[in-house]
């Protein structure tokens, strides 16, 4: 993944720095446990296969309306990790989603782990591939020849006026109805500004008219659809005239942390990994579950060369005694963030 001052595919910044939330006990065992869709049986049941989980887990499995992640979805059951890795299982459609198009469908550990994804609600079999469940755009239905996850980069930009992008991976033969709405609506909703076909598929340019509601708007949201087959990808650009025949630097990769130690109540050390460079973090602490949003802000930390740093942060006083705190930095330019989890104990 690529991200710049102009384009940041955010969401899965969020995806895979909030799946490498591990208890504090297994902070040895940084793997991220994914899955992916293997077949389908409409209004029946979905099969899965697991990739990377932890051993001798019970994991609750959901299943709830498309677009929640799962969260909050009715339990179909539970599931044993047993010696981790890769297991596959299945599991009942809940008369609640009977006769839904796309369906979400998750998996939560007492000890932290999560996994989820989505699945079209018709009879198909998926080949799975190693490319991670929650992260990517699933094919609901067979493509001959096509693999992976539909992205695209935003390669120029003129103010108030058009957007170009540039796509990779497209399958094709597909048409993308594109839209551009608010900055963090992920484009759902937005305005639509045209239709684009895939044509050959992989890597392609096209540019759009920014819509006359959304001028003057700092940063803007850009999706692209498509049609038929479930894929999508999206993105999002600053409102301001670019042109990337000369790039800026680029940053490539995802900001993520882990945690290193905690002094009960007190203090937590993190140790950082892939930071870009010359960015200032407000690091903040909330309840466990709310990924940090919205906590109280504890220092500002500047990132200096970038990469790997070390830095131990004060618990508030508000969450003095709780047993699992969240924990968030977010960047003040660029849009970078990650964030973790920790148990309030003393524990190297």
């Amino acid at each position: 993944m690529k991200l710049s001052g102009f384009s940041k595919i955010a969401l899965v910044v969020v995806m895979l720095a909030g799946l490498l939330a591990m208890p504090l006990q297994s902070a040895l065992a940084f793997t991220i446990p994914t899955f992916s869709i293997t077949s389908v049986s409409k209004d029946v049941s979905v099969t899965i296969q697991t990739a990377n989980f932890p051993a001798g887990q019970t994991f609750t499995v959901r299943m709830g309306a498309y677009g929640t992640l799962g969260i909050g979805g009715t339990v179909v059951g539970t599931t044993d990790s047993g010696t981790g890795g890769s297991f596959t299982a299945t599991y009942t459609i809940p008369a609640a989603m009977v006769g839904k198009s796309k369906i979400a469908i998750r998996m939560d550990s007492p000890q932290g782990y999560f996994s989820y994804n989505w699945f079209v609600n018709s009879p198909t079999t998926v080949t799975p591939t190693a490319t991670p469940g929650p992260t990517s755009t699933p094919a609901p239905t067979a493509v001959p020849g096509y693999t992976g996850i539909p992205t695209f980069t935003v390669s120029n930009v003129v103010v108030d006026s058009k957007v170009t992008v540039t796509t990779n991976n497209f399958p094709a033969g597909h048409d993308f109805t594109v839209r551009i709405g608010a900055y963090g609506t992920l484009g759902i909703g937005g305005t639509v500004v045209a239709t684009t076909s895939s044509g050959a598929g992989g890597s392609f340019s096209a540019t759009y008219d920014i819509p006359a509601a959304l001028k003057g708007s700092a940063r803007l949201a850009i999706r692209m659809d498509s049609t038929t087959g479930g894929f999508f990808a999206y993105n999002w650009f600053w409102n301001q005239t670019v042109a990337t025949t000369t790039p800026p630097p680029v940053f490539v990769g995802i900001p993520t942390f882990s945690i290193t130690s905690v002094v009960k109540d007190s203090t937590v050390t993190i140790t950082t990994n892939n930071f870009p460079a010359g960015v200032d973090f407000v690091v903040r602490m909330g309840a466990y579950g709310t990924a940090g949003i919205g906590g109280t802000v504890v220092t500002t930390t500047g990132s200096g060369t970038g990469g790997s740093f070390s830095a131990t942060y004060n618990i508030p006083a508000g969450l003095v005694g709780a047993s699992r705190i969240a924990i968030r930095m977010e960047a003040t330019t660029g849009g970078f963030f990650a964030y973790n989890w920790f148990w309030n104990s003393t524990a190297p």
